[in-house]
């Protein structure tokens, strides 16, 4: 029950890997996202299944990019409430 209340507060659950990272690549790009988090599978030769698979293999590089992917849709979600109020 616990772990039910968990996945409802948790504003990933639901969204896979590949569709979270395939979205922040194509508004960020892979040279952005390597300068931002520093990642090394967005600097060489990257792609979206290999970083994937890099990501899900490392644990350190996945929160970071999971944070990144956050705090991006906050700031996303707030600038688009300043521009309703304007």
């Amino acid at each position: 029950m616990n772990d039910e209340i968990n996945y409802k507060n948790n504003p990933l659950h639901g969204l896979g890997l590949k569709s979270l990272l395939t979205e922040i690549v194509d508004h960020y790009g892979f040279e952005i996202l390597f300068a931002y988090l520093n990642i090394n599978c967005f600097k060489i030769n990257p792609s979206i299944d290999s970083s994937v698979k890099f990501l899900k293999k490392t644990d350190w590089a996945r929160e970071k990019v999971e944070v990144f992917y956050l705090y991006e849709s906050l700031l996303s979600g707030q600038r688009n409430d300043s521009m309703k109020k304007v």
